[in-house]
């Protein structure tokens, strides 16, 4: 007897720990208690003995659930009809419904015999819930796939997007190219890197190359590797500083700067710190100093400088950037970088869950943060000097409407052309859209103070 429990334990420490237990373990996490899609994942699949395609399997899924989310709780309607309490059943059988409409290599036979043990091995004692995960993907099978009437409705359901998203895209871009953006932000992200400017890029790339990446050049960022494949953190190359992680949108940011190399730069909000690696990789003689509202990030700032190897040129600072006056004298800086606080409206392929949590209402709280940011750092810089703002944000509210409110309230100040990478503005601000490239969406404005 005593054998049989020792068994039935092991068996059910299996099942969690496959690809698909894992997945389901991090689709918990972020459905039930609103964890971050990435650190979920991080955290699970840390320390755990996968092939690299039972880990690509497990990411697949549980990205792809979170991506589809709308449209698989949309397949359940008419097949649930009691209160699923157990917390792993409806992670459990969205993740199912996207392996069956999604995963064409994947037999439905072995997505209901997976499920089943799943449903075992997460249930509690004596649960029937097996059954019921059963009954229903079965009923889902003999129906098949069911979308909205309504146009609206439908679209939303179709891709995934609140209806609120869906009808913003709509007003700002209109249907055709929302119906582009809203496919491509529900493909999978990228394997982008930025190699360092103090490396040698050719080496670099060569070794990416002989270690089966096979990169691939950016249209966006001539400095950026588009790698075939994950695990480029567990490698010498990036653990010795030669290249990191950052999509090829992100890495433009700090190019629309011309620096001389002996400047004082502030990065105003820079956790975790790609930018300010990124600025340091430019200066010679300068230094980059570095704000974060929470202390606790600013570990991971210095963190990455010293895996890139330039802690020398960076140093860090506990402070909200809306109090950024109290610790600064004016016009402290030739250079400041305000990668502000947003709704991440372009990072919905990298972070799917972002299209669930915000509201309308959102980008207009940010908006009045973000100014606050502008007009407290913008005393800090010198006369001639550059102040770059960036987002991670497509919405108007928090990016064109920001420059426009700031310059009304800031005639000293202009917008000033730039290029960046690959990428040139006239008027001194450039949105890249997600369908455009594949990349993260990203808005990036260059002011420049008047002599």
């Amino acid at each position: 007897m005593a054998r049989a429990r020792i068994l039935c334990q092991v068996n059910k420490l299996s099942v969690k720990t496959s690809a698909r237990g894992l997945a389901l373990t991090a689709l918990m996490r972020v459905f039930k208690q609103q964890s971050y899609s990435n650190i979920s994942l991080n955290h699970v699949l840390a320390d755990q003995q996968l092939t690299p395609a039972d880990r690509n399997l497990a990411t697949q899924i549980f990205y792809g659930t979170i991506q589809r989310k709308l449209f698989l709780e949309y397949q359940l309607k008419g097949l649930v009809r009691t209160k699923l309490r157990e917390p792993y059943l409806e992670p459990l059988l969205l993740m199912s419904i996207y392996q069956l409409v999604f995963l064409d290599k994947i037999p439905d036979r072995a997505v209901l015999d997976e499920a089943n043990k799943l449903a075992k091995a997460f249930g509690r004692p004596k649960s029937s819930g097996f059954r019921l995960v059963n009954g229903i993907l079965r009923a889902f099978i003999r129906r098949q796939t069911q979308l909205p009437k309504e146009d609206l409705a439908k679209l939303s359901v179709q891709e995934s997007f609140p209806q609120w998203l869906v009808s913003y895209f709509i007003k700002n871009w209109g249907l055709k190219r929302t119906e582009q953006m809203l496919a491509s932000l529900n493909q999978p992200a990228k394997n982008s890197t930025r190699i360092s400017g103090l490396a040698k890029f050719d080496s670099v790339w060569q070794s990416l190359v002989q270690s089966g990446f096979s990169p691939a050049r950016s249209a966006l960022n001539p400095q950026a590797a588009i790698l075939a494949k994950g695990g480029i953190s567990n490698t010498p190359m990036f653990k010795e500083g030669q290249l990191t992680i950052q999509d090829e949108a992100a890495g433009l940011v700090v190019e629309a700067f011309d620096f001389a190399g002996d400047e004082q730069v502030l990065d105003a909000c820079s956790a975790p710190g790609g930018k300010t690696v990124q600025i340091a990789e430019h200066l010679t003689k300068g230094k980059v100093t570095a704000l974060d509202i929470h202390a606790k990030k600013l570990a991971l700032v210095e963190q990455n400088a010293k895996r890139m190897g330039v802690a020398d040129k960076v140093a860090v600072k506990a402070c909200d950037a809306r109090q950024a006056g109290t610790f600064f004298s004016d016009q402290s800086f030739a250079k400041i970088l305000v990668d502000a606080p947003c709704s991440g409206l372009g990072l919905l392929r990298r972070k799917p869950e972002i299209r669930y949590t915000k509201q309308l209402a959102d980008l207009r709280n940010l908006q009045r943060i973000q100014l606050q940011i502008l007009d407290q750092v913008s005393f800090l810089l010198k006369p001639t000097g550059e102040l770059v703002y960036s987002t991670c944000s497509i919405s108007v509210e928090e990016n064109e409407e920001v420059i426009d409110q700031f310059l009304k309230t800031h005639a000293d100040f202009e917008l000033v052309p730039f290029t960046a990478g690959n990428l040139t503005s006239d008027s001194g601000m450039l949105k890249i859209l997600p369908d455009t490239y594949g990349s993260d969406g990203f808005f990036i404005a260059k002011l420049r103070l008047r002599g």
